[in-house]
């Protein structure tokens, strides 16, 4: 079982950064890759960046791309989402979660362990 919280969200202007964290505990975190999602209000969740479980592989959603960077401590059992350039539309509830696949895949249904989420609000 693998617990995660994060934090660090805020309400930043267009043009802006945030690094947002992930908080997990569990002795098995770092087995997982580990994923950020988004939601906005009245959308989907879906997909922003995923990491390997050792950190070796990055892979992200196109509307991210060169602008958002995702990382990971194992030692620290942490997960990070760097954001910079931040626009009005990456406004959403930002979520961590664990790949139970194993494959650092972007489909929100391989996710198993789940946060609570942290707002990001980007002002125009």
């Amino acid at each position: 079982q693998v617990q995660l919280v994060e934090s660090g969200g805020g309400l930043v202007q267009a043009g802006g950064s945030l690094r947002v964290s992930c908080a997990a505990s569990g002795r098995t975190f770092r087995m997982y890759p580990m994923g950020w999602f988004r939601q906005a209000p009245g959308k989907e969740r879906e997909f922003v960046a995923t990491i390997s479980w050792n950190g070796g592989n990055t892979d992200y959603a196109e509307s991210v791309k060169a602008r958002f960077t995702i990382s990971r401590d194992n030692a620290k059992s942490m997960v990070w989402l760097q954001m910079n350039s931040l626009k009005p539309e990456d406004t959403a509830v930002y979520y961590c979660a664990a790949d139970k696949t194993l494959r650092a895949s972007r489909r929100v249904e391989d996710y198993v362990y789940w946060g609570q989420g942290t707002q990001v609000t980007v002002s125009s």
